[in-house]
């Protein structure tokens, strides 16, 4: 594999400060499609979810009620919580329906996890619980159950409540049988649209009642999913979805999310500080990426996990019903094999906020452990390490905390790649890389610390900042191919596999040419990067309790998805990059990253069936600029289409409770080469049909 099958022009010279960037005349491209690099995977465009908060439980999955399996007791009233980390929405409490001293958390006849609310009836008064501040839709049908044991024979009223009065409630009366649990199924149409309707169940009579589990969903969902937001999803086309973590991973234990979903456990994520369901687990996480048409990526737990249980897992995943895991699965209800292909070795093993973290010499050992066990189970699977590059470890901080340097030395004791491809290169398929650009600082590598950037900083350089990770990471797989000759009879590929600008508000356009820039330069490095998983799936989609659109991000992911490209082509011009501004080191690469178009970015590419080129051209500026293109190796049909994201203020956005300020617009073109004006802080993609 060369180093780089499309590398922009390497030119030690800056381009000037002023809007006169080529050093004679107006900025020129020539795009020579006789010169094509290796194709571009349609996994690149893939995702990640994690159970961070309401990524999972309630951004994708359908469950309206916070706590159904009663991992907290019931209160009086609901108290007042801050929100957890990053800002997420603590979870709603039961509370009390009559009396608190009525209820009691029964440990003894648990229906899950640990305790489950045992009421003391009364006849002449309604007694159990409530949960509110659920988010209805007038005239949308949404469906339950409950799971109860009652002591004696009598009724249960269920409630959903969305106004005052009759008019704002529905009740549904079941008979209760005495002795086991058993679920009770119903269904409410609320009559008026509202963030505070509450579920109640209540009960009178004599004796006690036993609230095992509570569920609520929109009916229309699929198959537990919210139907909403896995339409918009399905709409970005990703190719591969990445899960369970992420952090979350190194403490989970997969086998507490299988089988019937209201007798799992519900616990304490120690990771997130978060009360999970485990509702959405192995099984359900297929059952999405079999919704959205996309390759599964499973991490197993390398933190507190261990070998057996990785193995167990695939086995689980993959294996035929002849094996007890496959025996298992089909038990609970899916018998034909996943067929799961990638799989992960851990997750950020490297860092020393990891559950289970440890040095380097020790991990390498239980990453071959790890592979030797999960190829067992199925030797067919790709297994993916556990990566940091020098960049990585030196701008996390954790090459200072291992060996005292802020920088880190290859193939070093902080080198986790480095080790890795040094020590288990047999047992790996490709390494895992991460990154977070950070949007008002950056990491200094003279004193070691995270500082603020410049108020200053020119707009170009906020926005090529997450491309040149990608860049920076290139670079270094260069040097590993120097550094380390089995790396060049054993070339694994990069699965970027955490990848997001950070500190930016999510549903703002400002990271739109930011992005499109990340998603250049792995075209340019087309032969390194073969996966990508954007953080997060739902950080793409703007929504509610209710309902759901794509923001500028998710616009700007499905754009490309239907519209560049596979086979990518060579992009020169007369105005290369500007040099990075603090030299290189940590984020920062040699070469800045970006096309020799400076202040714009190109990257062109053909379709699969060679019957169009496609063009992208970023313009990351305040200011409107011109590009004169031209084109060798193809004939144009003359004409094509293009498509264009063009505000008039960065900071637009597209929410779901406000105005949509951002739309892909498209327009005909009637010839391409030659002179083309392009709006500030855009992104224009160009598809253009070829003579036969």
């Amino acid at each position: 594999m060369p180093r780089t099958t499309l590398a922009v022009l390497t030119l030690a010279a800056c381009a000037a400060a002023s809007l006169s960037y080529a050093k004679d005349g107006p900025v020129k491209a020539v795009i020579d499609a006789g010169k094509t690099g290796h194709p571009i995977s349609r996994y690149v465009y893939g995702q990640f979810v994690e159970h961070i908060g309401d990524i999972v439980n309630d951004g994708l999955w359908a469950e309206m009620l916070d706590d159904r399996k009663f991992y907290y007791p019931i209160v009086a009233k609901e108290p007042e919580l801050k929100p957890g980390r990053f800002n997420r929405p603590p979870s709603r409490r039961w509370t009390a329906v009559g009396p608190m001293d009525a209820i009691r958390m029964n440990r003894e006849h648990a229906y899950s996890g640990e305790q489950s609310p045992d009421i003391a009836l009364d006849p002449d008064e309604a007694r159990g619980i409530r949960q509110a501040g659920l988010s209805v839709k007038a005239g949308k049908r949404y469906s339950g159950r409950a799971v109860l044991s009652a002591e004696r024979r009598g009724q249960v009223e269920i409630s959903l409540v969305w106004g005052k009065g009759e008019d704002g409630r529905e009740t549904i009366v079941k008979d209760l049988k005495p002795g086991e649990y058993r679920t009770y199924r119903f269904e409410f149409t609320p009559g008026a649209a509202t963030t505070d309707a509450r579920l109640e169940i209540t009960g009178r009579g004599k004796g006690s009642l036993l609230i095992g589990a509570v569920s609520l969903m929109p009916a229309d969902n699929l198959h537990g999913f919210r139907k909403e937001v896995i339409e918009l999803l399905k709409s970005l086309d990703s190719g591969v979805y990445r899960f369970p973590g992420g952090n979350f991973v190194s403490a989970h234990e997969w086998r507490n999310a299988i089988g019937d979903r209201d007798k799992r456990p519900p616990i304490m994520d120690p990771v997130w500080d978060a009360v999970q369901p485990n509702d959405v687990g192995t099984d359900e996480f297929m059952t999405l990426c079999k919704l959205l048409d996309v390759e599964p990526y499973v991490t197993v737990n390398a933190g507190f996990g261990d070998a057996w249980s990785a193995a167990q897992l695939v086995e689980y995943v993959n294996g035929s019903t002849k094996t007890p895991m496959g025996r298992l699965r089909a038990a609970n209800g899916h018998p034909e094999p996943y067929n799961v292909k990638f799989w992960g070795v851990g997750n950020e093993a490297w860092g020393s906020w990891q559950m289970g973290a440890m040095a380097l010499d020790q991990f390498v050992i239980k990453h071959n452990q790890f592979a030797r066990a999960m190829l067992e189970a199925d030797p067919d699977i790709k297994l993916i390490g556990s990566g940091a590059m020098p960049d990585a470890m030196t701008c996390s901080g954790e090459s200072g905390k291992r060996t005292g340097n802020i920088v880190t030395e290859y193939l070093g004791p902080a080198d986790w790649t480095g080790g890795l491809i040094t020590h288990c290169l047999d047992n790996m398929d490709m390494i895992s890389e991460h990154f977070y650009t950070y949007a008002d600082e950056r990491f200094d590598i003279k004193s070691g610390k995270r500082v603020k950037l410049d108020p200053d900083e020119p707009l170009v350089d906020w926005m090529r900042r997450p491309a040149n990770h990608v860049k920076v990471k290139a670079e270094a797989y260069a040097d590993y191919l120097d550094l380390i000759p089995a790396l060049r009879d054993k070339q694994i590929p990069i699965v970027l596999a955490e990848w997001a600008y950070a500190g930016v508000p999510r549903d703002s356009y400002k990271v739109v040419p930011a992005y499109a820039w990340v998603f250049h330069e792995m075209f340019r490095h087309s032969d390194l990067y073969y996966m990508a998983n954007f953080t997060f799936a739902t950080s793409l989609v703007s929504g509610n309790g209710t309902d759901a659109v794509l923001n500028p991000a998710g616009l700007l992911f499905r754009m490309y998805r239907r519209h560049f490209g596979t086979i990518p082509v060579r992009v020169s011009g007369n105005a290369p990059q500007s040099a990075p501004a603090y030299g290189p080191g940590g984020q920062d690469p040699k070469v800045n990253a970006g096309s020799a178009t400076y202040p714009l970015d190109m990257a062109a590419a053909l379709t699969e069936d060679k019957t169009a080129l496609t063009v992208a051209v970023i313009n990351p500026t305040e200011s409107e600029q011109s590009l004169e293109i031209s084109i060798e190796g193809i004939n144009l049909e003359g004409g094509g289409t293009r498509w264009q994201m063009a505000p008039d203020d960065i900071n637009a956005e597209n929410t779901v409770d406000g105005q949509q300020q951002v739309t892909v617009e498209q327009a005909d073109v009637k010839r391409f080469a030659g002179t083309h004006s392009f709006k500030p802080f855009s992104v224009s993609l160009f598809r253009l049909g070829i003579e036969k």
